[in-house]
């Protein structure tokens, strides 16, 4: 089946941009576990501003790759580099939304939010204004001083995006974000999603099950093949980034998109 208007580049990760465009470079990175290779040579560049997939069968190393970019892990071998600069543990350029929200259960939605900036050492006022725009932003208005075992499973993830958003970082690491909501938050938050990337500068590096949901969300959706890692397609749904979000899911190169992912990836899936 064709791919409309679709951009492939398969284990080509120098096509997308120049380097002035490439926020993150993953250059050859394996990772071992023991006898166990989850990751082997892998090599993917991550567009300035732009929101990046990481798409595959359960076990093939998506997280993985997340955590050694963040600095929560070593690569084995290889290089990573943010804006030109390895990567040698956590750092302030980088902040990572958690699949099952990593929120303080006994701090209020402000002071989870403003979290990152009092560990920075930004002021008491100064870091509740900059949080206070960001609950706003996600939609959490008139919550600030609620606890997280008071909010929704959809609520706590809004508090854990705004904590994210709110210490500026340049690159947004998401781990199955709206995994553990409901289909119509999990919506709701992919429309939501398109917005921040629309108009927060930022780059969005993306992990997800759900073929749906990257061809839905994504500029770019880098395929993983079961471990040991690799990258297999580099899908560019380049023309439903031209259209209304509320229509992309009717549009025909979605459905094809979608179809064909899930062909390439079928033989994999136990």
């Amino acid at each position: 089946m064709a791919m409309p208007q679709t951009e492939y580049a398969a284990q080509d990760t120098h096509n997308v941009a120049d380097n002035n465009d490439i926020a993150v470079s993953v250059r050859n990175v394996s990772k071992n576990y023991g006898p166990v290779e989850a990751l082997k040579d892998l090599s993917l560049e991550f567009p300035k501003g732009q929101l990046t997939s990481l798409l595959g069968p359960s076990g093939c190393g998506k997280t993985t790759l997340l955590k050694i970019i963040a600095g929560l892990l070593d690569a084995t071998s290889g290089e990573i580099e943010v804006d030109g600069k390895a990567v040698d543990g956590p750092g302030p350029d980088r902040a990572f939304v958690f699949q099952d929200f990593a929120l303080l259960p006994w701090a209020s939605v402000m002071r989870n939010v403003a979290f990152g900036l009092e560990l920075r050492g930004v002021a008491k006022s100064e870091r509740e204004d900059i949080a206070a725009k960001y609950i706003n932003d996600v939609g959490l208005a008139g919550f600030e001083q609620s606890f997280p075992h008071e909010l929704s499973g959809g609520m706590r993830q809004r508090v854990g995006l705004a904590r994210a958003l709110s210490v500026d970082a340049d690159v947004l690491l998401m781990d199955e974000p709206f995994s553990a909501v409901d289909e119509q938050t999990r919506r709701k938050f992919q429309e939501d999603l398109l917005a921040l990337v629309a108009n927060e500068n930022k780059t969005f590096i993306f992990v997800t099950h759900s073929i749906e949901e990257a061809v839905y969300v994504s500029d770019q959706i880098a395929i993983l093949l079961p471990r040991p890692s690799r990258v297999s397609d580099i899908i560019r749904p380049t023309g439903l980034r031209e259209k209304d979000s509320h229509s992309i899911r009717r549009d025909p190169e979605y459905l094809d998109i979608v179809d064909n992912i899930w062909d390439s990836l079928r033989s994999y899936v136990e």
